[in-house]
């Protein structure tokens, strides 16, 4: 069974700790096939919430059963399949840093926050779950302004919202309603990649912005909302609109998103080098066949173009995420089929399907530790002299630097390497060319100089001036390149 983990950040919430955990704990997530994990961080309050909290954290039983009790409510049912943990701060750190705290703490496979006071309605985590274990979302937000019942808020505290939820949305270009929302569900490991690195009130544009950032797929869904005014507790004042404008430009100009920020990041630059991806795929595009098998898609760069030129694709990688991205933009094509595929293992083919004519692995065997072996699994898929494997791999052995290494790379490759490495595999060469003069002398300085990523203006420099560098490349033939392209055939006889 999946777990729901439940992250409630607590900062003086004696009045309302208990009524909510009341309200959590009743919410029936079997439906759903969901575990329930309440994971309470007391912030240093100085109401009594932080003994409470510990008093939980002993025996939380013990403390909510008569509380349930007093409402009319059954305990069996809402102990059932459910957890509660309590955490503390020792002093106080901000909403932010307690998040924080909670989602380091929290096992389940999702994670949604929950305020601890009575604004928002835990029977909601229905809505916020579909879009996600309907497979199509990473992110979901809950919308107090969408089409659901909610109290009529403070006219200004409103248009606050609104207007902070327009800058947002100007700078992450995700069309949001509500990006204040306390109701933010997310994918556990998403959540956890990301650097939360504000403290107080910064959580909400530091996160929407990272997940923008991220290219994750984020839904928005209505929820009801039942308001408290200031005079009831409410602690967010117009000081905390004027952090929210500072995070949304702090972060949108920061490139660290994820705690592996020189892996996630520099993939996340280069994936948006559009008009790279298109060059790359017209480079081996006069060497596809038909029925076309993709290894290491990732979150279907070449893809796209694969998807649109094969009568029949069958695109792969083994990461989780990559595969459901996959899904959600190509699964719904005709001719577009995904799974599970580590290139040293034998592939499972839908039963009944004629083996792929080409085998297509764009950047993927640099990080295979025993690459002749994925060689050899090539070999076997593919028809004597009939079928092709298409590989792009980082080019020269002498370039290999941190960048490589964060990126996950064994190695680079020579041309004479690649060739014997092919040949010994059971192949023989057909086409190799250098690929990407341009981002050959970006490499080596960075190199050079030991640096560890590529920075925002190396990009910035190389989408604007490579564009007419592929171009004017395409059909010469180059003395050096980024990159080796290859395209080799199944040796020996039909």
């Amino acid at each position: 069974m999946n777990t729901l983990s439940i992250v409630i950040p607590a900062y003086n919430e004696r009045a309302t700790l208990l009524s909510i955990l009341c309200k959590v704990l009743m919410v029936d997530l079997s439906p759903e096939g969901l575990a329930k994990e309440v994971v309470i961080v007391d912030d240093g309050s100085t109401d009594g919430t932080r003994e409470l909290v510990a008093r939980l954290a002993r025996d939380w039983r013990g403390v909510l059963e008569p509380a349930l009790l007093r409402r009319g409510l059954d305990p069996e049912r809402a102990f059932r399949d459910a957890v509660v943990r309590g955490l503390e701060h020792p002093h106080n750190a901000g909403k932010t840093a307690a998040l924080r705290t909670g989602f380091q703490a929290a096992t389940g496979d999702y994670i949604v926050v929950q305020d601890a006071d009575l604004e928002y309605d835990p029977e909601d985590y229905h809505r916020l779950l579909k879009p996600m274990l309907d497979g199509r979302a990473d992110v979901v937000y809950g919308s107090r302004f969408n089409g659901v019942e909610h109290r009529a808020l403070a006219y200004w505290h409103s248009m606050g919202n609104r207007l902070l939820t327009l800058l947002s949305n100007m700078v992450t270009d995700l069309h949001l309603t509500d990006m204040e929302t306390c109701y933010k569900l997310f994918r556990a490991e998403v959540i956890k990649a990301i650097d939360i690195q504000s403290d107080r009130f910064g959580f909400e544009p530091e996160i929407t912005v990272k997940v923008a950032k991220l290219g994750a797929r984020v839904y928005e869904v209505p929820i009801s909302y039942h308001g408290r005014n200031y005079d009831a507790g409410k602690k967010i004042s117009w000081k905390d609109g004027v952090e929210t404008l500072y995070c949304l430009g702090r972060f949108r100009l920061s490139s660290r998103v994820v705690h592996d920020e020189v892996l996630e990041v520099t993939l996340k630059k280069m994936s948006g080098l559009s008009h790279l991806n298109r060059a790359v795929f017209d480079a081996i595009r006069p060497w596809l066949g038909e029925r076309v098998l993709e290894a290491g898609a990732g979150h279907g760069n070449i893809t796209q173009f694969l998807a649109h030129e094969a009568r029949e694709l069958l695109t792969s990688d083994i990461a989780p995420r990559a595969l459901r991205a996959l899904e959600e933009n190509f699964g719904q094509n005709d001719n577009v089929r995904v799974l599970p595929w580590d290139m040293t293992e034998a592939p499972e083919l839908p039963p009944g399907d004629a083996p792929p004519d080409t085998v297509v692995a764009m950047n993927v065997l640099e990080h295979i530790e025993d690459e002749a072996l994925a060689l050899r699994r090539c070999r076997e898929l593919l028809l004597p002299r009939r079928g092709r494997l298409i590989l792009q791999v980082p080019a020269h052995e002498a370039l290999y630097s941190l960048v490589d290494k964060k990126l996950g790379h064994h190695r680079r490759y020579g041309r004479e390497r690649l060739r014997g490495l092919l040949e010994e595999a059971g192949f023989e060469l057909e086409h190799l060319q250098w690929f990407n003069f341009l981002g050959y002398f970006g490499w080596l300085a960075n190199s050079r100089r030991g640096n560890d990523k590529l920075s925002t203006g190396q990009l910035a420099a190389y989408q604007a001036l490579s564009r007419y560098a592929l171009a004017a490349e395409r059909g010469l033939p180059l003395p050096t390149g980024l990159s080796l392209i290859a395209v080799a055939r199944p040796a020996g006889r039909e």
